[in-house]
């Protein structure tokens, strides 16, 4: 099972709507970390774990799946279908999915007590109360007296809309992808609410256009893409650019670099590099030089696009790694002397 939402909630199994909002007004007030500022860090992570339980008992398909699958059905990597969030499939790359991630903590406790910083704008603990709250806190802000105050909505200022935090996910993406540019189709499962307020499960296809050049790190945001909920402005949906492992380069911003085996003999009497380019290209470059153990050979525009103007690249650098004898024999070392002789 995991983590025991309804023990962290201090409910029993049964528990309606009525008795779990109580239990996380009660717990959320008792925890919140500015309630605790000796203890900010253990309260911090106290009140995150009654905001995610609370999250999960009081949403019908969630409770649903936790109750027969534990924590594990809503976050582990095989999660059941009907999982809690936005589920997704990456075309080429292998499945990806989107599942139950928590909210902000503190997103929740505004949606209770109508702001997120029990301390803002009601001047400080024990000050006066704003329109329509009692016109004083016995007990400072976190006084017994609070939950009357609000009455069972538990809204102070309804105002706009929450926006859903945003949900990332990662996109891999491999060097030549990043190098010549591709297309890379997403196709996502979410829910919408229609005209008549009912939410029903919908497709898309969403098409992502990675240029040529774009660095690990990038970010692709597809505006209110996550579940729709009353009340509450859909999530951005970001994916964020990830960099998968090359056989042969390594990317150093926009330098590509490669490291080639040579032997000693080589290494003094000369050798060619062949190399094939992220775009199939060959290459061949002979290297005359004496190529010493910190010896980089450098290849202007051989590189990585430059993400601001791909017709403009970085450059290749290939290094060396000589391999050198374990042992010479007597003729060897006296041959190498006479040769080496200045």
């Amino acid at each position: 099972m995991g983590v025991d939402y309804y023990k962290i909630l201090q409910v029993d199994k049964n528990a309606k709507d009525d008795d779990l909002k109580k239990a996380y007004r009660k717990l959320a007030m008792k925890w919140h970390p500015d309630k605790n500022p000796n203890n900010k860090k253990d309260a911090e992570a106290k009140f995150k774990q009654i905001s995610e339980a609370y999250e999960v008992l009081s949403d019908p398909r969630k409770r649903a799946i936790y109750d027969q699958y534990g924590e594990e059905g809503l976050k582990g990597q095989v999660p059941p279908p009907d999982a809690g969030g936005a589920s997704f499939y990456s075309s080429g790359d292998g499945p990806t999915s989107f599942r139950f991630n928590p909210r902000n903590a503190e997103d929740i406790f505004a949606e209770f007590f109508g702001y997120s910083n029990p301390f803002s704008g009601m001047g400080g603990m024990g000050g006066h109360a704003g329109p329509g709250m009692r016109s004083r806190f016995p007990g400072g802000i976190f006084g017994d007296d609070i939950f009357g105050s609000f009455g069972e909505g538990g809204h102070m200022n309804p105002g706009a809309p929450r926006k859903a935090p945003p949900i990332e996910n990662k996109l891999p993406c491999s060097l030549e992808d990043l190098y010549k540019g591709t297309t890379k189709k997403m196709k996502i499962s979410r829910e919408i609410i229609d005209a008549s307020g009912t939410s029903m499960q919908v497709e898309e296809i969403l098409t992502i256009n990675v240029k040529p050049g774009w660095k690990k790190g990038t970010k692709i945001t597809f505006p209110e893409k996550g579940n729709e909920q009353p009340n509450v402005t859909a999530a951005d949906l970001v994916f964020i650019i990830d960099e998968k492992p090359h056989s042969v380069f390594t990317r150093d911003g926009n330098d590509l670099v490669v490291s080639q085996k040579i032997s000693l003999v080589e290494a003094l009497t000369g050798y060619t590099v062949q190399l094939t380019t992220l775009d199939g290209r060959s290459l061949t470059m002979p290297i005359n030089n004496v190529i010493h153990p910190n010896y980089e050979e450098v290849v202007p525009k051989e590189g990585m696009p430059l993400q601001k103007d791909p017709t403009k690249k970085g450059n290749l650098r290939i290094k060396f790694n000589i391999k050198f004898p374990t042992r010479l024999t007597a003729e060897q070392k006296s041959g190498i002397k006479k040769l080496l002789a200045s």
